[in-house]
């Protein structure tokens, strides 16, 4: 047996909260968790809307149910299968999204990349790989992927903020995984900052505000 590949044409979707103008002064491009949609993950950010901010929700472009065959469906950015091939057309499909949205802005506007737990993996190899304009890397209940080489980008990473976000009780990251990362953002030349809080593989909304008060 034979494996052959070909590039087809998809559609894919992003979701938007606030009103490009110019009036925004700050732009979050949010990279969801395993099993989530764009849509429901960003309801979580409309406590924080206003007119000069704007939220952006990528969404994985594999969508599945996460319980059976019917009912609930969720969205996954990539698993072990073809793994090269799905981080090449998310990263093409971010692109494309970062393109659409800063079209007409105001060029000083600050760029926040946002990633949540499978999230963190998908907006570090991202920003990695491109040298588009990012003022901030956000990693909530992730961490960087193991195959983004740190050195190798360590210019392109330390030109952002790098800031790491996560809770006392999540139940997917213990301490042990906590001081690996930062043992290996040290040892790599990393500047971050280690954002800790009472809580579990979720987000916190006191943290959130704070970062929007840039």
């Amino acid at each position: 047996m034979k494996s052959h590949k070909l590039t087809v044409q998809k559609t894919a979707r992003y979701f938007v909260l606030g009103s490009a103008g110019p009036a925004i002064r700050q732009v979050w491009f949010i990279c969801h968790g395993y099993g989530h949609l764009g849509n429901y993950f960003l309801k979580q950010f409309e406590p924080f809307q206003n007119e000069a901010v704007l939220f952006v929700s990528c969404e994985g472009l594999h969508r599945f149910y996460t319980n059976g065959f019917s009912g609930r469906v969720g969205a996954s950015w990539m698993t072990k299968e073809d793994r090269e091939d799905d981080i090449a057309d998310y990263i093409v499909y971010l692109n494309q999204v970062y393109a659409k949205v800063m079209q007409g802005l105001d060029p000083a506007v600050q760029v926040t990349a946002f990633g949540f737990s499978q999230g963190t993996a998908t907006v570090s190899r991202w920003v990695g790989a491109g040298a588009l304009k990012i003022n901030r890397l956000v990693l909530w209940a992730g961490a960087f992927p193991n195959d983004v080489d740190l050195k190798l980008h360590q210019e392109r990473f330390n030109q952002m903020s790098n800031i790491l976000v996560a809770g006392t009780q999540d139940e997917y990251i213990k301490e042990a995984d906590v001081n690996s990362l930062k043992e290996r953002l040290d040892a790599e030349g990393i500047h971050y900052e280690m954002i800790r809080f009472e809580g579990k593989h979720e987000l916190h909304a006191p943290i959130l505000q704070s970062l929007l008060a840039l």
